[in-house]
């Protein structure tokens, strides 16, 4: 894996950059938001307090809006960037329990970080700096401080099977992209290279769906499936096993 220091992502300008844009460059964001949103309240939410695990949290608005709908969660947020746990922190100013710890995916896989077990962890745009066996490797981590019955969804991007359906996946990219900038007023062909760094960067390594779906299935997770897909976007998640009474 890519180490974090070496990456772009620890960058402020470019991280700047991402968040200014990340409704162009993010197929259907909102749509995904709110995919989360419903998952978590039809699966996760009930009368209980609940602890949620944002990982690579980035600017925090996957926690600021699971707490639009649950406004008790106790959430724990984790990323690399310094320069995003600041903008994280301003963002959910004036929400309480809430926790920061600033650390890459190689930390959290080579060093005790996590601590305690949460009822819904979710990442968004952020394993698939992983390589294949560093995600299997994540996804065990993750297993391990879920509750007996908890969920994991992960919002990333995702590899073609085949270069066929890969040049298609890109134009709808481009589409999206072009359609986003027109709505907005933008003329200037500023993300003309986004489509070329989704895969010729070194630090961006997408695998296919269906290995990470085999994946989750093999470190024992349940009702593992894709949940919502628009090209090379893709929610996709699973539950932990309850615990079996001997």
């Amino acid at each position: 894996m890519t180490e974090f220091k070496k990456s772009r992502w620890a960058n402020a300008e470019f991280t700047q950059e991402y968040r200014d844009n990340a409704d162009i460059y993010i197929v259907e964001r909102r749509r995904l938001l709110e995919i989360m949103k419903s998952f978590y309240r039809h699966f996760v939410m009930d009368s209980g307090h609940k602890s949620a695990l944002d990982l690579g949290c980035g600017d925090g608005i996957i926690t600021h809006e699971l707490l639009t709908v649950d406004a008790s969660i106790s959430a724990t947020l984790i990323d690399g960037s310094g320069d995003m746990l600041n903008n994280a922190k301003e963002r959910l100013r004036g929400f309480k329990d809430i926790h920061f710890i600033k650390a890459s995916f190689q930390e959290i896989l080579e060093k005790d970080i996590l601590h305690g077990n949460f009822d819904f962890a979710v990442s968004s745009l952020a394993i698939h700096h992983l390589t294949m066996n560093g995600k299997r490797e994540l996804f065990e981590k993750i297993y391990s401080h879920l509750q007996p019955g908890g969920y994991f969804m992960n919002i990333d991007v995702i590899l073609a099977p085949t270069d066929t359906l890969e040049q298609w996946y890109m134009k709808l990219w481009r589409e999206w992209m072009d359609e986003r900038k027109t709505a907005l007023g933008i003329e200037r062909n500023v993300f003309s290279d986004i489509v070329r760094r989704y895969k010729e960067y070194d630090e961006n390594k997408p695998d296919t769906l269906g290995d990470q779906l085999r994946a989750l299935k093999d470190t024992g997770f349940e009702d593992v499936d894709c949940f919502y897909k628009y090209g090379i976007f893709a929610v996709y998640g699973g539950r932990k096993q309850e615990e079996r009474n001997a």
